[in-house]
């Protein structure tokens, strides 16, 4: 699946009742799954992690519905490298990120 069609997908689910919501509540649900997501990683549980991985994505790409920025183009930034040194794999220095 595209992210695009993962975006429509999730605007098609969730999209009306986080409209309701707002942007800075579903903001606040977003932070919930993402602490949720760093105790899978810190207890190393992969089930736990293959669940929160998908529920931040899926947030995240509601996040982007609500602000009305598509996905694929603000991922876009990526396609040619690190969008700094524009290489691949990456070569920037650690600090300057």
């Amino acid at each position: 699946m595209k992210i695009g069609e993962f975006q429509r997908l999730i605007e098609e689910i969730y999209f009306e009742k986080d409209n309701r919501r707002g942007l800075e509540k579903t903001f606040l649900w977003f932070c919930e799954e993402v602490g949720e997501l760093a105790r899978a990683i810190r207890s190393g549980d992969k089930e736990g992690m293959m669940v929160e991985f998908g529920d931040v994505l899926a947030w995240l790409t509601t996040l982007a519905s609500l602000a009305g920025i598509p996905l694929e183009e603000s991922a876009s930034r990526y396609f040619g490298g690190c969008p700094k040194c524009r290489s691949i794999p990456c070569i920037c220095d650690e600090e300057r990120k």
